[in-house]
C-alpha cells in the first residue's frame, strides 16, 4: 500500500511512538496536583510545552494544547472575537480556509457578527491588497488566513496579511495545519492553531497560540486547565507524543520537504502528460511542498479513488461523493476550476520515488477504462 494522504493525516513518526510509549508508564497522573508522580506529569508537560514553543516560534506561556486542530481553531477565532467585542463584530476571512474556521464564523454570525470572505484566484491565493482593505474596513476585530490550503497546497500571503493588520490594529489568526514544522511559520500572526497529527504526533492533539498582547477570553465555560483556555484533564502521553514528533519533522523539513517537492512536481508534470483532459490546480511553485491536486474530466472522484485504492494507493478527493456533503468543494468552487473527477495526492515522510512511479504508471490506464465506461472515448 502506497499512503498518499498525509495532508489528511501524517503516519506516526517513529520517534513520538517511542516517546508515547515511555511517557504512558510516568506521565499518566494528573499534572494539576502536587505528590510524585503529579510533579513528574506536569515536568513532562511544561517540557513538551517548551519545545512546541520553541518549534513554532512563540514563547511557552503563549502555547496550549487542546483535543484538536479544529477545536484550536474554534478556541482561537471565537475567543479572539469575544475578548475583542468592544472593537467590533466582524470577522474577515478567505474564501477557501478549512471548515472548521467557516464553522466558527456561522457561530459568529449567528450570535449577531458579521463575516466578510475574501474571493481567492485561479491558484487558490487571496490577493494581499485585496484581503488588506477588508481588514482596514471599521469594526474588523479578527481576520483568519490558512498558512497553506489543505485541498490544493497553495501558499497564502501570511506575511503581507499580518503586516496590513498590524497596520489596523487587527490581530490574525493563522491555521498553520498543513504546515507547522514542515516549513517555517511566516511571520507577524497573533494567533495560530496546529494538529499534531499532520506532522506525524498522535491524534487527539492540537495546539493553541495566543501571542502576549492579544485579547482573548473563552467562549467555552472557564477550567483551571491549559491557563483557563482549554477545558479538560490533559493527555500527557499523547502531548509529549507531539512535542518529539514535531522536533523531530522540523529537524527533517529542510531535507524531507525538498525531497517531497521535486516528487510533487514529477507528478504535476506528468500527469497532464499521460492523461487526457486533466487540470492541474493550485500554485506551481508558492505551494507547501506535499500536496498537488488534479482534476480528470468526465471522471467520478469515488470511482477513480476506488480503482486507486484497488491498486494499493491510498489517496482522497475534495468532490462531493467522497466529502459526505451533497455538493462540491468550497475551496475548488471558489477557485473556478474542475470539481469532479478531483484527486489529491498528499506525501508523507518517507515517500519512495518508486511509489510515485507506480502510481504514474497505473492512472492513465484506470482513468480511461472509467471513461469507457461512462461512455467517453477521448
Amino acid at each position: 500500500m502506497a499512503y498518499f494522504d498525509a495532508a489528511s493525516t501524517e503516519p506516526l513518526h517513529p520517534q513520538a511512538r517511542e516517546a508515547l510509549i515511555a511517557a504512558l508508564d510516568v506521565g499518566w497522573a494528573d499534572p494539576a496536583r502536587l505528590y510524585g508522580s503529579a510533579r513528574r506529569a506536569r515536568m513532562l508537560l511544561e517540557q513538551a510545552r517548551t519545545e512546541v514553543a520553541e518549534a513554532l516560534g512563540a514563547r511557552a506561556d503563549e502555547v496550549s494544547f487542546t483535543s484538536s486542530g479544529t477545536q484550536a481553531v474554534h478556541l482561537g477565532v471565537l475567543g479572539t472575537l469575544r475578548g475583542r467585542h468592544r472593537a467590533g463584530r466582524r470577522l474577515v476571512t478567505s474564501a477557501v480556509e478549512h471548515s472548521c474556521v467557516l464553522h466558527a464564523a456561522g457561530v459568529h454570525e449567528r450570535d449577531g457578527g458579521s463575516v466578510e470572505t475574501v474571493g481567492v484566484g485561479i491558484t487558490g491565493a487571496v490577493d494581499p491588497e485585496v484581503f488588506g482593505e477588508a481588514v482596514r474596513a471599521e469594526g474588523t476585530a479578527l481576520a483568519c488566513l490558512q498558512s497553506a490550503n489543505h485541498e490544493v497546497g497553495t501558499l497564502q500571503p501570511v506575511a503581507e496579511a499580518a503586516a496590513a493588520c498590524a497596520e489596523a490594529g487587527v490581530p490574525l489568526l493563522v491555521d498553520a495545519a498543513q504546515t507547522a514544522g514542515r516549513m517555517p511559520l511566516p511571520p507577524g500572526w497573533s494567533v495560530l492553531a496546529a494538529s499534531a497529527h499532520k506532522w506525524g504526533g498522535p491524534a487527539g492533539v492540537g495546539v493553541l497560540v495566543v501571542r502576549k498582547g492579544t485579547r482573548w477570553r473563552t467562549p467555552l465555560p472557564e477550567d483551571e486547565r491549559e491557563r483557563r483556555r482549554v477545558p479538560g484533564f490533559e493527555n500527557v502521553p499523547a502531548v509529549v507524543a507531539a512535542a518529539a514528533a514535531l522536533r523531530a519533522t522540523v529537524a527533517e523539513s529542510a531535507m524531507e520537504s525538498a525531497r517531497l517537492s521535486a516528487l510533487v512536481d514529477r507528478v504535476r508534470t506528468e500527469v497532464p502528460r499521460l492523461v487526457p483532459d486533466v487540470e492541474v490546480i493550485g500554485d506551481p511553485v508558492v505551494r507547501a511542498p506535499h500536496i498537488v491536486t488534479f482534476s480528470c474530466l468526465y471522471v467520478e472522484g469515488e470511482a477513480l479513488l476506488t480503482e486507486l485504492d484497488k491498486a494499493g494507493f491510498s489517496v482522497s478527493s475534495g468532490s462531493s461523493c467522497t466529502a459526505s456533503t451533497l455538493r462540491p468543494s468550497h475551496v475548488l468552487e471558489a477557485m473556478g476550476v474542475l470539481t469532479h473527477g478531483n484527486v489529491r495526492v498528499s506525501l508523507p515522510r518517507g515517500t519512495s520515488a518508486t511509489d510515485v512511479d507506480r502510481f504514474l504508471a497505473f492512472l492513465p490506464d484506470a482513468v480511461r477504462r472509467i471513461r469507457e465506461e461512462a461512455g467517453v472515448k477521448l
